[in-house]
Parts: C-alpha cells; structure tokens; sequence
C-alpha cells in the first residue's frame, strides 16, 4: 500500500489561550503556529508527496497550504469532512483548566472509548470515521500511483491520535497514552498483513529518504538496517 504521513495543524490561536476550539469557526493559526507549518512544510519539501488531504477547519487547510507550496508538483488536494475534528458538542469553545473540572474528564483520560461528549459525538465514532478515511485515501493512492505512493493527511491531534492508535493495534483506551504536537509529522504505512508505523509525533530531521517511497517487506528480525537515502 501507499504511505501516509499525518500531519498535525500547527499551533492555533486557541490552543494560544487554552481553549477547546472544536469545530468554532475563525480559528486560524497563530505567528508559532505558521512558523511551525512553514517547517513542516520544508521537511515535506524533498518528498514528492501525490495527495494533500485536508480537515475542512481554517487552521488544517492553512497548515496543508504550508505544504503544498513547496511542492515542485502540484498534488492532489481535497478537504474530507471525515478528517475533521472530533464533534465536542457542549464542551466546544470552553477553556481546558474548566473541562478538567468535570465528571466526564477523568473517563476522557482513562476510559475514551466510553466517552460521548454531551450534544457531540463519541470519541469511538470518531476513531471509526477518521480510520475508515485515511485507509480509503490511502487504497485510492496506492491504486492510482502505485504501492511507493507517498500522500499526507493534515489533520487535528485527537484524530491523529486515534489514527496511530489503530495503526498500533492499541485499543482506545490507551490512545491518551500517545502525543502528537502541533504541526508534527507521524508516518505509518498499511501493508498487506498489517500498518507499519515509522515515525510519530516528529518536528524535526530530514525526511528525503521518503522520496522514493517506503520498500516493505516482513518485519526484519533484529530491526534491519532502516530505509535506505536517496
């Protein structure tokens, strides 16, 4: 199969100022937030990405801009509605440090998979949809461009999270257990017997050996000898 590399949006004005933007409207990045897509997008520069998929949310679409600008290319770029962030009904636009205050967020802590958050969606539906897209996606790269395919997905940290999460064979549960920063790069692969994951929650280095896609076989025991440069 292809390979994909998620993309965290960079820093926004609301996670500035400890807010839980949700789907809110009007929620661009800030100054950090584009200084962090801009490198994101000097990383990606090297790899001759196929696709760009985008949450429909200002602050995915302009990291994903980030990106595409420095692509001597010009991929594929729609905007799925299924890479969106997670619906946090009543809880959209309040401040985190009043969330924590709340019975439900010690079970968004421990217990995810039992979570629907009030008037919102529940945090297992929302893994279910983002999942089913990113391997939709990646099936249509993989059969358009063929199997070295390499596409991003720019996306919100819960959805990447739980995106990992399945990748990793984690239940949801444990998805807290993963962190992914803002405009941060995540690799994973879908092979034919399972996902692969490369990388996570990465801000730095070079990422040119991606240019000529991933070659994957079975797991080498020991650990191999890592992807070869360009």
């Amino acid at each position: 199969m292809a390979t994909v590399i998620l993309v965290r949006h960079g820093r926004s004005t609301a996670n500035a100022s400890g807010l839980l933007a949700g789907r809110s409207a009007g929620v661009s990045l800030d100054q950090i937030g584009q200084d962090q897509a801009a490198l994101t997008g000097d990383r990606l520069a090297p790899v001759p990405l196929v696709g760009v998929v985008s949450s429909p949310l200002e602050r995915c679409q302009q990291t994903a801009q980030f990106i595409l600008d420095r692509q001597t290319g010009a991929p594929y770029s729609p905007v799925d509605l299924d890479l969106t962030e997670c619906d946090y009904g009543q809880w959209q636009g309040r401040t985190l440090s009043d969330l924590a205050t709340e019975d439900l967020w010690p079970v968004v802590q421990s217990q995810p998979s039992a979570v629907v958050f009030p008037g919102g969606e529940s945090m297992a539906a929302m893994q279910a949809r983002s999942v089913a897209a990113i391997r939709r996606h990646d099936a249509a790269f993989e059969a358009e461009h063929g199997p070295e395919a390499v596409w991003a997905a720019v996306s919100h940290g819960d959805i990447i999270k739980s995106i990992l999460a399945d990748a990793l064979g984690m239940h949801l549960d444990m998805f807290q257990r993963i962190n992914v920063g803002p405009a941060s790069i995540s690799i994973v692969r879908y092979g034919a017997n399972r996902p692969n994951v490369y990388a996570t929650n990465t801000d730095g280095g070079d990422l040119s050996w991606l240019s000529n896609g991933i070659h994957s076989g079975d797991a080498p025991v020991g650990g191999g000898a890592g992807q070869k440069t360009p």
